[in-house]
């Protein structure tokens, strides 16, 4: 993700990958808005990155996750970045804490000046 245009091809692939999945509209739009608000982060704040994605089994549950990495300066307070209204930028500061409520399940391993790994998972809840 080095440019707004891969984001666009980030929402497109993650869409496709959801409708695979089998998600219902209302899980395919959480898990894309998601996927665009951690693209865009690494994009704005870790000069760039990748997103992997991947269909996972428990059982009988399945679900996608996704995974956004970048190599910039990290998140030196996780616990800060999470607070609704916190931003190093010009965004309203709603994107981390929001792109977690979306999810079901959600880390964040990122170290000042190491960059930051984010893995996300939704399960599809459709029986």
């Amino acid at each position: 993700m080095r440019s707004e245009e891969d984001l666009l091809t980030v929402r497109h692939a993650v869409r496709d990958a959801t409708q695979r999945a089998g998600f219902g509209l209302v899980d395919q739009t959480r898990i894309v808005t998601a996927a665009s608000e951690l693209a865009r982060n690494a994009y704005v704040h870790g000069g760039g990155g990748t997103l992997s994605l991947e269909n996972v089994r428990q059982g009988e549950r399945r679900g996608l996750r996704l995974a956004v990495s970048d190599e910039g300066p990290g998140i030196a307070d996780i616990d800060q970045a999470f607070a609704d209204g916190y931003t190093t930028g010009a965004g309203l500061g709603h994107g981390l804490g929001g792109a977690r409520r979306l999810m079901h399940e959600f880390e964040v391993q990122s170290a000042p000046g190491l960059g930051t790994t984010i893995t996300a998972l939704r399960w599809n809840e459709r029986r």
